[in-house]
């Protein structure tokens, strides 16, 4: 207990309280969109709308270069030093403004070659990367106007701008999904960054005059130089993993079919729902203690408390929801889906496997051990793909998930010969 009254204590927690109910809010939003999706969409569309978030997700990446955590770095560092300031907002926004538009222009001609990737023959959807050319350069805008405030401590702002965002994004997607189905979830996707990019502007404006800080003459490439560092690691992460995701996906709808590969889709959404909540306490109270710590034996003490306080009730949970898995999977999409509860014994064993090498993966951060951190990285998308691809030959569906928990334990193996020193 004497564990738990030291976080509440904590103005980590007060910050966590906060981000509590955008997160909760998040996880209502997704399931309402879930079922919504399920009912007008189905298995098959679910898999088409897999595919399109993860290109979206490694498109988004690109676009900001990976900045996001220097922005924030430098932005703290910098915010009473307003000439300083000023270069690094000219020069990232400067920066992002032409990937941005370079991006999408090759979007733009290429529409047809990435509609048949993503979507196979199915050219009604070409009209998606169409807007999303159009779209793609306020994507990277509105995720550095979020990195700007937060790295200028206004927290509760990046809240209300995550909310709204939701909010917005529940909307855009109830409206086109009841109007064109398939297409307009697809739509909504495309469409709900940039309505959310209008909101940050106007916030952030609030806090900064920030078209006065644009100056062409206070471009500074060393910057940029500074910046890149950070992006490798949010790079790897964010661009090989969803491109992964992707192949592996394709493969099951060549293989198995499109429904099995929404069946995938569906689990993992699901758990993305529940993993949030372990990566919000991570990040906002473990990866600060491991920063701090001095030695070894610290950072034993920080990796002790996590694995004697969260992992147990995090493995309670999913042992319930193994349990209640019909009801769920019922509750939130439909009969249809059902053939997703065969999916959920390796799932939930692989999440456990993930989320007790996730306080591991996080001492990579915690030392900026970035090298370390690519190469483990490679591996496991490795693995995953590699098993994947083997295992889903002998078991079919299922085999993706076994593929996963297989991937999960190889990577957790590797961290804790890794970090021995400090485990043990």
């Amino acid at each position: 207990m004497n564990f738990y009254r030291k976080i509440i204590q904590t103005s980590l927690f007060k910050i966590a309280s906060l981000n509590s109910f955008s997160v909760v809010l998040k996880i209502g939003i997704g399931l309402i969109t879930s079922k919504i999706l399920a009912i007008f969409v189905g298995p098959s569309g679910m898999a088409l709308i897999g595919n399109l978030r993860n290109f979206l997700t490694s498109l988004e990446s690109i676009s900001t270069l990976g900045f996001q955590n220097g922005i924030v770095k430098y932005t703290a560092e910098n915010e009473k030093n307003k000439i300083e300031l000023q270069k690094i907002v000219s020069t990232v926004f400067i920066t992002l403004i032409g990937i941005g538009l370079f991006l999408s222009c090759i979007l733009f001609f290429t529409a047809s070659y990435w509609n048949e990737k993503i979507f196979g023959n199915n050219s009604e959807y070409l009209i998606v990367f169409k807007i999303l050319a159009f779209v793609l350069p306020t994507y990277g805008l509105s995720i550095f106007f979020i990195s700007v405030i937060n790295g200028l401590g206004r927290f509760k702002k990046v809240i209300t701008i995550n909310i709204i965002g939701n909010i917005v994004g529940l909307l855009t997607s109830v409206f086109l999904i009841l109007q064109f189905k398939t297409t307009g979830a697809l739509m909504a996707i495309v469409i709900a960054p940039t309505l959310l990019f209008f909101v940050t502007l106007y916030l952030v404006q609030k806090e900064i005059q920030f078209f006065q800080f644009i100056k062409s003459d206070t471009f500074d490439f060393k910057i940029l130089k500074n910046l890149s560092s950070y992006s490798l690691m949010t790079l790897v992460s964010s661009v090989f993993g969803p491109l992964v995701f992707l192949a592996i996906r394709n493969h099951i709808i060549q293989d198995l079919g499109i429904e099995q590969a929404g069946y995938w889709e569906t689990i993992t959404r699901i758990s993305t729902y529940y993993l949030m909540f372990v990566s919000t306490i991570l990040s906002v109270y473990f990866l600060p203690k491991l920063s701090k710590a001095q030695n070894n034996q610290e950072t034993k003490s920080v990796f002790l408390q996590y694995y004697k306080y969260v992992l147990p009730v995090f493995v309670f949970a999913l042992s319930l929801l193994y349990f209640i898995r019909f009801f769920v999977v019922q509750l939130l999409f439909t009969k249809e889906f059902l053939p997703v509860t065969d999916l959920f014994f390796w799932q939930l064993l692989g999440d456990i496997l993930k989320v007790c090498a996730l306080i591991l993966g996080y001492q990579f951060f915690a030392q900026k051990n970035t090298s370390a951190f690519i190469i483990t990285e490679l591996f496991s998308f490795s693995v995953f793909y590699a098993g994947s691809l083997y295992f889903i030959k002998l078991f079919q569906i299922e085999g993706v998930v076994i593929a996963y928990a297989f991937q999960n334990a190889c990577y957790l193996i590797v961290l804790g010969i890794y970090f021995r020193k400090s485990l043990f």
